[in-house]
């Protein structure tokens, strides 16, 4: 008989927290609508103070993206810059570099073989994410990069996402010209 209780008595127990943790996401699903409701309702009161202020000072993101299955890296939302150049006594890059945080780019570096060459950058590395290194086909997705040497003719295609703002360079190591490194403004 006590065993009959006993067991009366757990399998009750068992379903108190069952029953629990139903009412719990009943709560959580009526406190989700009304959480949905009350931006709504925010952001109807922000369009009239935006009416009524004129929206001097104000700037605010046009709105949300969709990226789609890709997300951020998909190749409609890459953008291609200006090649830049490693040849001995030619100019790195033809100008500055502005790029936006959270952009996603893809910068080409070409070498013409005419020097043992490197760009060496690690704070332009450090400021942005890498998402890959391509060199005669061959992706390399590394961790983190300080600098790439070029010992013969060649390219690296280089795709990254600009996170850090500030200015950055990639520079020829031992040079001081300022023709000899390329600048990134990254806002």
């Amino acid at each position: 008989m006590i065993r009959l209780l006993t067991i009366l008595m757990l399998m009750a127990g068992m379903t108190v927290p069952a029953a629990a943790q139903e009412t719990a996401t009943d709560d959580a699903a009526k406190s989700e609508a009304a959480e949905t409701e009350a931006p709504a309702a925010e952001e109807d009161d922000d369009e009239e103070e935006e009416e009524a202020g004129g929206g001097e000072g104000v700037y605010e993101a046009a709105g949300k993206y969709d990226y789609g299955f890709a997300g951020v890296l998909a190749r409609d939302n890459r953008t291609d810059l200006a090649p830049l150049t490693l040849a001995s006594g030619q100019p790195v890059a033809g100008g500055e570099y502005t790029l936006k945080s959270g952009g996603y780019y893809r910068i080409d570096i070409n070498a013409d073989g005419s020097q043992e060459l490197a760009l060496s950058g690690g704070d332009f590395f450090r400021a942005v994410w890498i998402n890959e290194i391509v060199i005669n086909d061959i992706e390399i997705r590394p961790m983190g990069v300080h600098s790439l040497e070029f010992d013969d003719a060649g390219t690296a295609s280089m795709s990254f996402i600009a996170v850090v703002p500030g200015r950055y360079t990639l520079s020829v190591p031992g040079s001081s010209g300022e023709t000899q490194q390329a600048v990134f403004n990254i806002q």
